[in-house]
C-alpha cells in the first residue's frame, strides 16, 4: 500500500488545508517575487503541511523544483546547491517566467548557529539569488538572527481538528472505506494539530477493516508519550531505579529539558540527605550532557539519563505520597524574560564577529565583555563613539554594551557623533567620487599658474636637506596611515 500522506500531499494551494492566511500570504510572495526578489522563511510545528504548500505553489506557479535538505550530513555540498540553483535565471531548465523555487528543507537544522559557518553562508546566498527560495523551519528561532532578518516570514500554525476531519474524509472516500464520523473526529483531536499525523493513523486504522468506527479507533491507538507530570510522579514518588528509568523512554523530552524539570521540581519532596544525593546525581548528569555537547557524542545521553532517573529514584529514603504541584523549569521563564536582551546581544556579536574575522562565540565570550569594560557607563566618550560607528551601534545597543540607559541625552549624542563620523569616513574614503572633474581641473591650473609665477630660487622654495627628509618621512607616515584606516578589517585596532 502507498504512503497515503504522499499520495493524497495538496498538488494547488486551495488544497492546502487549515492555514488560509499564510496560505494566501505565500501565493502573494510568488507573485510579487519580482518586485522585492527576497527569500521567505516558512515555519511551524511539524505535519502541518508547510513543505506541501511549498511544492503546491511551485505547482500553481509553473516554477520547476530544486528541494534540499539542511540535515544532510554535507551540509557545504547542500548550500554549494542551493548557490547554483538560487543564481541560475532564464535558463532551458526553468519554467514558464524563468524561475525555478528552490526550496531548503529542514532551514533550523545549520547547527542551529553562525559559528559553523553554515548559517552565514546560507544568508549570503539569499541576499545574492536570483530565484526564489522557500526556507522551510520547524524552529523559527533556531535560525541566526542575520538570516531571519534577510527573509520575509510566514507562520503555520497547528491545524485545527474541524479542518483535519473533512480531509480524512475525502480520503476515506476515495479508498472506498466506509467511517463514522465520530471515529474521524476521535483521530483529529488525537493528533493535536498534525495533519500527517493523522493521515498516518487513518491510514495504519484502515488496513485492517472495511468500515472505520469509533472502538477501531480506541482498540487501535498508537502508544501516546507519557505526560511529564506523571512522569515526575513516576521518578520522584513511585518507581524504583529501574522502572524510574524505563518511564523516561516514553517521555517526549531529551535529557537537557527533562534534566531541567527533574533538578526544578525534587526539592518540592526531597529534603535533608535525600535531596543532597539527587543532586548529586544530577550533577552527574550534568557532566555526562557537557561531554555530549563537546564532542557531539550523543550515546553519552544514556548515561546522563541513568543518572537523573534511576539516581534519583534511588536517592529516596522513605515513601512520597499526595499530591504536589510541579511546574516547567524556572529557567525557561527565565530565557523568555531575557530574549530581548539575547536578541540584541547576539545582533552585536554577529555584526563584530564578521567584522573581526571570529566566531560568533567567541565575540560574545571574549571581545564583548572587553568592549564593555573600556566603555563602562560611557565614561570614555571618545572610544564610545568609535565604537559605535566601528560596528554601527544604534542606542538600544550602546546601551546594552555601556550599561547606559538607552534614551539618555548621552547614548544619543555619542550615535549622533558616531553617525556622524562614518558620514565623514564615507566621504574621505571615497576618493573623488563626491567632486566634479572641473573642481579638480580649476585646483590643479591655479597650482599651476603660481608655480611658474614664482621664481625658482626664492627663500620660500629653499628646503634644507634636513627639512626635505622631515616632509619625505611625514608624507610616508601619513600614506602608510591612510593605507591602515582603508582596511575594512581594522576592527578593535581604531580604538587605539
Amino acid at each position: 500500500m502507498s504512503d497515503w500522506t504522499e499520495t493524497y500531499r495538496p498538488t494547488t494551494l486551495s488544497e492546502v488545508r487549515g492555514n488560509n492566511k499564510a496560505r494566501d500570504k505565500l501565493e502573494e510572495w510568488a507573485t510579487s517575487w519580482d518586485d522585492h526578489r527576497d527569500a521567505v522563511i516558512v515555519h511551524g510545528s511539524p505535519g502541518i503541511g508547510k513543505t506541501s504548500a511549498a511544492h503546491a505553489l511551485a505547482n500553481d506557479m509553473g516554477w520547476p523544483v530544486m528541494e534540499l535538505n539542511a540535515s544532510d550530513d554535507r551540509q557545504a555540498d547542500v548550500i554549494e546547491r542551493i548557490a547554483g540553483e538560487a543564481a541560475k535565471s532564464g535558463t532551458l531548465t526553468a519554467g514558464e517566467s524563468g524561475r525555478r523555487l528552490v526550496i531548503l528543507d529542514e532551514a533550523d537544522n545549520f547547527h542551529g548557529n553562525a559559528d559553523y559557518g553554515g548559517s552565514r553562508e546560507v544568508t549570503r546566498v539569499v541576499n545574492d539569488a536570483n530565484q526564489p527560495i522557500v526556507l522551510v523551519a520547524n524552529e523559527f528561532y533556531d535560525m541566526s538572527q542575520s538570516l531571519r532578518n534577510s527573509c520575509e516570514t510566514i507562520e503555520f500554525r497547528d491545524v485545527s481538528a474541524r479542518s483535519i476531519v473533512p480531509v480524512l474524509r475525502d480520503i476515506c472516500r476515495r479508498e472506498g472505506i466506509e467511517f463514522e464520523e465520530e471515529a474521524l473526529e476521535k483521530i483529529a483531536d488525537d493528533t493535536s494539530g498534525d495533519l500527517r499525523s493523522a493521515v498516518n493513523d487513518l491510514q495504519a486504522v484502515a488496513e485492517d477493516t472495511s468500515r472505520l468506527t469509533v472502538d477501531d479507533i480506541v482498540t487501535g491507538e498508537r502508544d501516546r508519550t507519557e505526560g511529564i507530570f506523571d512522569f515526575l510522579d513516576t521518578v520522584i514518588k513511585e518507581a524504583g531505579a529501574e522502572a524510574a528509568l524505563r518511564a523516561s523512554y516514553d517521555v517526549d523530552e531529551n535529557p537537557d529539558e527533562m534534566l531541567n524539570w527533574l533538578e526544578d521540581n525534587v526539592p518540592k519532596d526531597y529534603a535533608g540527605a535525600e535531596l543532597a544525593d539527587a543532586y548529586e546525581f544530577f550533577a552527574n548528569a550534568d557532566r555526562w550532557l557537557g561531554r555530549v555537547r563537546s564532542s557531539q557524542n550523543y550515546s553519552y545521553w544514556r548515561y546522563a539519563t541513568d543518572n537523573m532517573t534511576a539516581g534519583v529514584a534511588a536517592s529516596r529514603r522513605e515513601p512520597k505520597g499526595g499530591w504536589t504541584r510541579y511546574g516547567p523549569p524556572s529557567y525557561w521563564s527565565k530565557l523568555g524574560r531575557s530574549k530581548g536582551t539575547r536578541n540584541t546581544r547576539d545582533g552585536i556579536a554577529e555584526r563584530i564577529a564578521e567584522r573581526e574575522g571570529t566566531s560568533v562565540a567567541t565575540a560574545r565570550r571574549e571581545i564583548l565583555p572587553f568592549l564593555s569594560a573600556i566603555t563602562h557607563h560611557c565614561k570614555n566618550r571618545e572610544r564610545t563613539v568609535q565604537m559605535a560607528a566601528t560596528y554601527n551601534l544604534d542606542e538600544s545597543e550602546v546601551s546594552f554594551v555601556t550599561g547606559s540607559g538607552k534614551e539618555t541625552n548621552k547614548v544619543e549624542s555619542i550615535v549622533e557623533d558616531a553617525e556622524e563620523r562614518i558620514a565623514e569616513t564615507t566621504v574621505e574614503h571615497s576618493g573623488s567620487a563626491f567632486f566634479q572633474p572641473d573642481d579638480a581641473d580649476s585646483d590643479g591650473s591655479e597650482d599651476t599658474a603660481s608655480a611658474t609665477e614664482r621664481p625658482d630660487d626664492t627663500d620660500a622654495d629653499r628646503q634644507s636637506p634636513a627639512s626635505s627628509n622631515e616632509s619625505s618621512s611625514a608624507e610616508s607616515t601619513a600614506e602608510t596611515a591612510g593605507h591602515e584606516s582603508d582596511d575594512d578589517q581594522a576592527g578593535l585596532n581604531d580604538f587605539f
